[in-house]
């Protein structure tokens, strides 16, 4: 099982990025996306079911979008209206049969 994901990048205040997660081995019930900033712990930023259904964090409602291409087996995370605040490693996730795995984590940073 190996999830791959995108280079992250520097940005700057209110810009986008989007970033991806191809997973291989199997096709996972959950995908998400989570982040942790310096000094933080892991928060979860948003997820999609199998069925499509997603959840976001409040900090992510309305300037992020979870989606996923099940041909693909891979979860998009499109963000928007970045802020300083969003800074932080992001770890792409997958959950099938109780089993959960990890990305290797990607370094987004918003300057102001």
């Amino acid at each position: 099982v190996q999830l791959m994901e995108s280079e992250g990048g520097l940005v700057q205040t209110g810009c986008s990025l989007r970033l991806s997660c191809a997973a291989t081995g199997f096709s996972f019930d959950v995908m998400a996306w989570y982040r942790q900033a310096p000094g933080k712990e892991r928060e979860m930023v948003a997820l999609i079911t199998r069925s499509g259904s997603t959840n976001y964090a409040d900090s992510a409602k309305g300037r992020f979008t979870i989606s996923r291409d099940g041909a693909k087996n891979t979860v998009y995370l499109q963000m928007s209206s970045l802020c300083p605040d969003d800074t932080a490693v992001y770890y792409c996730n997958a959950r099938v049969v109780g089993l959960t795995y990890w990305g290797q984590g990607t370094q987004v940073t918003v300057s102001s």
